[in-house]
């Protein structure tokens, strides 16, 4: 029913207890989860869960807030995206949050590592997870320049964990991009993302927990897994004014659409 587009299931607070997490998410209606990638460090390890389990799927990338990590090359990611159930490249994209003492101008190797994130994704014919966290501007304007325009050959993808404005919300909705909403819609102080959930189209739409971070109320200061995803449906559902059935028919709709070739 329910679908988690995204989730660290390799980090160590999850990974522990993966059993008991699945057992939650066969409760809870959760049968798809996609397992996504922030370093090549880790990647076995991801991509494991997915060949492990049949309702796990893979990704290839190397997160862009990550540093003294191995830089990946193209070839890197076409390697690794070519093997079974790894369905898309990233997580990627920029992230100016966290400076420490640097300018935008100085994290010049984050939007090279994007750009051959690109690359990557356009030659495999797999979309992309965007992350994009107070550098809106400059990952839009790389994803134009890179050709992500929503034409033939372009990777496309999704902006995950959605926190932005509107108007980059319809900037991305613009570029062929799905935008995928998390716990943070249940926040009190999340009503301008609340604002942007109740008019992205449903059928541009996917839910995801980006667990173990950013459990939804009322499970909020706690560890996140995919069995909380229901949460943030439930909150989409009331915003919309629709059934929790729709939403979730919708997100695991569009989660098989865009990672063509998931079966439900």
């Amino acid at each position: 029913m329910f679908t988690d587009s995204h989730c660290h299931l390799n980090f160590p607070e999850l990974s522990s207890d993966l059993s008991r997490i699945r057992d939650a998410m066969a409760q809870a209606q959760v049968s798809r989860a996609l397992c996504i990638c922030t370093t090549l460090e880790e990647f076995s390890d991801v991509h494991r869960l997915a060949l492990d389990y049949d309702n796990f799927w893979a990704t290839v990338g190397v997160h862009p807030d990550n540093e003294g990590v191995t830089e990946p090359s193209l070839d890197d990611l076409l390697q690794r995206g070519n093997l079974p159930r790894v369905v898309a490249v990233g997580e990627t994209g920029l992230d100016y949050y966290r400076l420490n003492g640097r300018s935008a101008a100085d994290m010049h190797w984050q939007r090279e590592r994007f750009r051959t994130h690109i690359r990557a994704a356009q030659a495999l014919h797999k979309p992309l997870v965007i992350h994009t966290r107070s550098a809106s501007d400059d990952t839009l304007a790389i994803l134009r320049e890179e050709g992500e325009d929503g034409r033939a050959g372009a990777a496309g993808g999704v902006f995950h964990c959605f926190t932005e404005t509107a108007a980059v919300a319809e900037a991305a909705l613009a570029l062929g991009f799905y935008i995928s909403f998390s716990g943070i819609l249940t926040f009190k102080t999340a009503q301008e993302l609340r604002d942007v959930a109740a008019w992205v189209p449903m059928d541009r739409m996917l839910i995801e927990t980006d667990s173990p971070y950013l459990a939804p109320v009322p499970f909020r200061g706690k560890t996140n897994n995919p069995s909380y995803v229901p949460h943030v449906a439930h909150q989409i559902a009331a915003l919309r004014g629709c059934s929790v059935e729709t939403v979730a028919a919708a997100t695991s709709a569009n989660f098989t659409r865009l990672f063509s070739g998931v079966a439900l």
